[in-house]
């Protein structure tokens, strides 16, 4: 079951959310045709449960292709860590739980 704590965001709502957000946030540029984007969305679950210094976020890059495109995601799954309204890092791929929460650790 998905975590209500993930956020949706779409090209509208992407600077108030993410950009704006007084949290680092976890992009998860994502597809739901994409295998390892789903793959690794119950590890983002966990993630957003057990971790209370970042938001955990996912963007559709069929739907929103703007955001997507403004932040040059080409292959998917990608995840990009926002922070004070900058992209802070990025990374591409599935993987295991604690390595996303390596990723994000060193970035905040």
């Amino acid at each position: 079951m998905a975590s209500e704590k993930i956020l949706t965001v779409t090209d509208d709502n992407f600077e108030t959310e993410v950009l704006k957000s007084d949290k680092p946030v976890l992009v998860d540029f994502w597809a739901s045709w994409c295998g390892p984007c789903r793959a690794v969305a119950p590890v983002l679950d966990q993630i957003a449960e057990e971790n209370d210094k970042v938001r955990i976020a996912k963007l559709n890059v069929d739907e929103q292709q703007k955001i997507a495109y403004q932040f040059q995601v080409s292959s998917i799954p990608t995840f990009i860590l926002f922070k004070d309204g900058k992209m802070a890092d990025r990374t591409m791929g599935a993987m295991p739980k604690q390595a996303f929460e390596k990723f994000i650790e060193r970035n905040l």
